[in-house]
């Protein structure tokens, strides 16, 4: 795993929080193989790794940017399925998902002005 400032996102967790904000709003949480197909899609990649994937879902869900919970053993059986494990972005998630996209515009914009010639404010 590489090494990383305290309050810096790694890309895969940027990933993860995006997604979630954009599953949560339709279907109130999200479980583990949903999240990579999303991920899958919105990028035109395969799908992530399970064992990247799920460290990372661990990492933040112990960060606090993620709350889970085990769904209702009913809903499996009735499904023929293994239960899963339900995330939600929490709002500690959300709001260092927009910190980093702010950050990551004001970088970008700022790289515009010096590879332009125009002064930074």
């Amino acid at each position: 795993m590489p090494r990383r400032r305290a309050g810096v996102l790694l890309p895969i967790e940027l990933a993860i929080l995006d997604a979630g904000l954009t599953i949560q709003p339709r279907e109130g949480s999200f479980f583990g193989f949903a999240l990579a197909r999303t991920l899958a899609e919105q990028d035109g990649s395969a799908l992530p790794s399970h064992g990247t994937l799920y460290r990372a879902l661990n990492r933040m869900d112990a960060a606090g940017l993620l709350e889970s919970e085990w769904e209702a053993p009913e809903l499996a059986e009735a499904d023929g399925r293994p239960r899963r494990r339900l995330y939600r972005v929490t709002g500690v998630g959300e709001a260092a998902f927009r910190a980093a996209a702010q950050a990551a515009a004001a970088q970008s914009a700022d790289q515009f002005r010096t590879a332009t010639g125009e002064a930074l404010a």
